[in-house]
């Protein structure tokens, strides 16, 4: 997940860490977890990964209109010229398109398929 957001979204990893021990396993409500972390520049924001162990069970692809959905967004200079930079594996929810409010924007999943939204600012 790392080398997405920092090879294909040109994040810069700032940190990475582990974390262990009955007061984290207490704060995440996982019993006996252990998290390894690497915290990423987005800008305004931290964007922080976090591998868990022991790992949970797989979920649903994440769309978009479910109550609860969530994902990240990031502004670009050019959601174009960034789509075309993408190697073949990342996968595109659309081609970019403007939207009635006159932004241009585009729907990509990560790695473990959470959807981010790029956006030209």
């Amino acid at each position: 997940m790392v080398e997405f957001y920092r090879d294909i979204l040109g994040l810069s990893v700032i940190d990475r860490f582990e974390v262990s021990g009955e007061a984290f396993s207490t704060a995440v409500d996982v019993a006996d977890a252990t998290g390894r972390f690497a915290h990423l520049d987005g800008g305004d924001v931290r964007v922080e990964l976090v591998e868990y162990d022991p790992v949970g069970d797989d979920r649903p692809k994440p769309v978009l209109n479910q109550p609860g959905a969530t994902h990240l967004g990031f502004s670009v200079d050019d959601v174009d010229a960034v789509v075309d930079d993408f190697p073949p594996d990342v996968e595109t929810l659309s081609e970019p398109r403007t939207t009635a409010s006159g932004t241009r924007i585009v729907f990509v999943r990560d790695p473990e398929g959470n959807p981010i939204e790029l956006l030209e600012a």
